[in-house]
């Protein structure tokens, strides 16, 4: 039932079309209610002017009943019978002249109103059709002219169909309707355009990830998008750069291991075919090859959790697992292993793999420290402004002469070395920092030892806009 909701543009243009709607229904009830006010304003004014004009001409006959000059109201609907416009004049003692389109009905009579002011009521018409009467109540007090000298209190009355008042504001509220209806129709399909139009891009952006899905094309650039979609395309565009790198790292994985395989495999083959089975050499093959299996798949597990997949471990906490668990080996029971540094210092690597290598450096140091072993850790920022996190591994051993630092780091690469142990400890952790995009070197220990120095890459802390 929510599913059409998850189209942004039917949303947007859900949300504009409530705004829109509700925005030109207010305009338009105040627009209308002013125009009301307006006509029903200049109906009364009307009535008025015609109440005075009723006023000016009055006058009292010599038989005591009030007269009204034809000259007062010479609107010819006065004169046409039920028009719908009448006029009444009554005495004191009732007696009454009216207009001749009021026929033989008579006004009904106002309300108790002050004398000298007018007042405007509703009242049924001859036809009981709805009017608008207007009454002032004329007393001698207030009448200086000699026309109605010794006059009583004179009721005079104007009243007019409210009939043409009604048909023109059901005409406003027609007409302000129809145009505030178009109005907002456009309103909603302007806005509803412009957000397809904004839109185009991610349109476009999604096409071209279609085609580099189906390797009609590499990368979605150079495609052009705007600044705020620009950087969604690169972000995309690296990680679809960083799925093919983790991919062809498994395939090179695998198929170094299906090389580095073969031979063992096919030393094992000729000691168990022999006449009589070299049971010893075949259990350093196997043993070998249960080595390479080991490394090659710590490689392939590092390589596919690099990049996106990588988490933020804490560093110090692993080192002190490995220094804890390092000082209750019987080999190193007579050790002083300790770690120290920055406990916040986060690694972008998985814990297992980080504890792998710290473990191995850890474990080479122990081989070679008369009594002490030390693991520091300190978060820092390289050259190029990135963070990292530098896990410095010493002991107080006898250390390593400079030629042979960089071999050591490589030793293990030739399959026939790493078999044999020389080396492969450090090798897999040079390995395992190039794959999370660190790096391991050897160098002088401030105790006299080796230092193996490992920088790993930590997740940058910046706004990301």
């Amino acid at each position: 039932m929510n599913q059409p909701l998850r189209s942004l543009t039917l949303r947007l243009a859900l949300i504009s079309a409530i705004w829109v709607g509700g925005g030109l229904s207010l305009a338009g009830w105040l627009a209308f209610a002013v125009l009301t006010r307006q006509v029903e304003a200049a109906f009364d004014s009307r009535l008025a002017a015609q109440l005075d004009a009723l006023v000016a001409g009055l006058s009292i006959g010599t038989d005591g009943r009030p007269r009204v000059a034809s000259r007062a109201l010479s609107d010819p609907e006065f004169q046409r019978p039920l028009s719908g416009h009448y006029w009444q004049v009554t005495s004191a003692d009732g007696r009454m002249v009216a207009s001749p389109s009021l026929w033989d009905a008579r006004l009904p009579p106002s309300p108790a109103a002050p004398p000298g002011r007018a007042q405007a009521y509703s009242a049924p018409g001859p036809r009981d059709e709805a009017m608008r009467v207007l009454a002032r109540l004329v007393t001698t007090s207030e009448e200086t002219r000699s026309s109605l000298a010794g006059a009583g209190p004179i009721l005079v009355q104007v009243a007019a169909s409210t009939a043409e008042a009604r048909d023109d504001i059901a005409n406003t509220r027609t007409l302000l309707t129809t145009v505030f209806t178009v109005l907002g129709f456009g309103l909603v399909a302007g806005a509803t355009g412009q957000v397809l139009w904004a839109l185009m891009p991610l349109r476009r952006v999604r096409r071209a990830l279609a085609e580099v899905r189906d390797g009609s094309r590499e990368t979605l650039q150079p495609l052009q998008a705007p600044s705020e979609v620009a950087p969604l395309v690169v972000e995309i565009d690296e990680l679809v750069a960083q799925n093919r790198a983790t991919v062809e790292r498994a395939r090179t994985h695998v198929g170094n291991l299906a090389h580095a395989l073969k031979t063992p495999i096919a030393v094992l083959r000729v000691s168990l075919q022999e006449a009589e089975p070299d049971i010893e050499g075949a259990l350093q093959e196997a043993s070998a090859m249960e080595r390479l299996v080991d490394h090659h798949l710590a490689r392939a597990r590092v390589g596919a959790l690099a990049g996106s997949a990588a988490v933020d471990t804490p560093v110090l906490a692993v080192a002190e697992e490995i220094a804890n668990a390092m000082s209750r080996l019987p080999a190193a029971a007579e050790l002083d292993i300790e770690a120290v540094g920055d406990a916040v210092a986060m690694a972008r690597v998985d814990r297992q793999d980080l504890a792998e290598m710290i473990g191995n450096l850890t474990e080479n140091a122990c081989k070679w420290a008369r009594s002490r072993v030390r693991i520091a850790v300190t978060a820092g920022r390289e050259a190029e402004n990135r963070p990292i996190v530098t896990i410095a591994v010493e002991d107080d051993g006898v250390g390593m002469p400079a030629d042979q630092r960089e071999a050591a780091i490589n030793r293990g690469t030739k399959l026939d070395e790493a078999v044999q142990g020389s080396g492969l400890g450090l090798s897999i952790v040079a390995d395992l920092a190039e794959l999370v995009g660190g790096r391991l070197s050897l160098g002088v220990s401030a105790m006299g030892g080796l230092a193996a120095r490992l920088e790993l890459p930590a997740r940058g802390r910046g706004k990301v806009v």
